[in-house]
Parts: structure tokens; sequence; C-alpha cells
């Protein structure tokens, strides 16, 4: 896997920490969370930029998002006791079908 590929899995794994991130800051009123989540966002998008150099901006932006909403799905899953009903984690599975297609095509 190329550096470019690496840079934007570590940031849709950031991008899964600044959302889940959000639910602890209660509205940006607590401050260690909120510094984390901003961190995060920041940290997530300057290394989505800098994979951009290497992958297409659609393709990159879409796995970037999709990464993010995955683990973010996930998480909303195990850690706040969300439905993991069939058709959810059919779902979340088309996503991620979706992400490695893109990955299986892309240059």
């Amino acid at each position: 896997m190329s550096t470019s590929w690496i840079l934007l899995l570590v940031a849709g794994l950031l991008e899964v920490v600044w959302a889940i991130g959000l639910k602890y800051t209660d509205g940006f009123s607590r401050l260690i969370p909120s510094v984390i989540t901003i961190a995060a966002m920041i940290a997530s998008v300057w290394l989505l930029a800098l994979a951009l150099k290497g992958i297409p901006v659609g393709t990159g932006y879409a796995v970037w998002t999709g990464i993010g909403a995955v683990g973010t799905a996930i998480l909303g899953i195990v850690l706040f006791g969300e439905a993991a009903n069939a058709a959810r984690i059919a779902c979340i599975a088309l996503i991620v079908a979706g992400i490695f297609g893109l990955k299986l095509v892309s240059t």
C-alpha cells in the first residue's frame, strides 16, 4: 500500500475519533474532550489533504468519509448501544464493499 493510502487510512480513523468525540464534548462545553475532538478534526483534514497528492480527490474523499461512517456506526453500536439489526449491519457492509471497490479500481 502506498504512502498516500496509509495517510488516507489514518485520516479516516481520525475522522472516527472526532465524530465520536463530538458526543463527549457536550456541545463543546467540556474542555478536554473538545480539545481532543478539534485536534483530531484538524489532523484528519490535514492528512486527507496530504493523501490527495497521490489519490484522485473523488476516490480519496469517498474513502475518507466511508471509513468515518463505518467506524462511527460501529462505535455507536459498541459504545452507545445504538441499534445493531441485520439491515443496519448490511448497510455498513455495503459501505465497506464500496471502500474496497474504490481502492481496487483506483490508480
